[in-house]
């Protein structure tokens, strides 16, 4: 069980934390994305090894990926991009980058923390996502907007899995 708990420290300064078991992460209310991306990560990692992976999380931020891990039964490598939400979506924002980014050992975990319910994992092959995010955003383009008036192209792009398709998926890491 996951619990938020909002603590008010000085006059402008509240910090929450995330409380599970007997461990607390402590979130920055100033940097809320960064710290939302960062429990994800943790998240992630944390199932990983409890499914047979050494998973790593780079003390700096790294292009592409958030986590090396090491199947401990096969030796496969692999690396993960995680995109974390901290609502009750299934849908989560990437960059027109990612359509470049896939190989066989690349794979995205979409972590909806679902406020303060149990994390949901949605774990998907990276040529999956760069193959939908390419179609949906060009879907989009050829569609009016509310006014009536063309979209205009940007760079952000969006991953859904509202029937659930890639819940709890963790068997496609797991390779030959």
């Amino acid at each position: 069980m996951y619990k938020l708990i909002t603590v008010q420290k000085g006059i402008d300064k509240a910090c929450s934390y995330i409380e599970y078991v007997d461990a607390f992460w402590v979130i920055d209310m100033n940097n809320y994305n960064i710290s939302t991306g960062n429990c994800g990560e943790y998240f992630v990692a944390a199932e990983l090894e409890r499914r047979g992976f050494t998973a790593a999380v780079p003390m700096s931020n790294t292009k592409d990926f958030d986590i090396l891990a090491i199947n401990r039964e096969n030796n496969k490598q692999i690396a993960i991009q995680v995109k974390t939400t901290k609502y009750k979506r299934k849908e989560w924002t990437l960059s027109s980058k990612n359509e470049n980014i896939y190989e066989n050992n690349i794979f995205y975990v979409f972590v909806s923390l679902n406020e303060l319910d149990n994390p949901e994992y949605h774990i998907v092959p990276s040529n999956v996502v760069a193959k939908e995010i390419k179609k949906s955003h060009s879907e989009w383009l050829n569609t009016l907007g509310r006014k009536g008036q063309k979209h205009k192209d940007n760079p952000i792009r969006k991953f859904n899995d509202f029937d659930d398709k890639y819940l709890n998926n963790w068997k496609c890491l797991e390779g030959d």
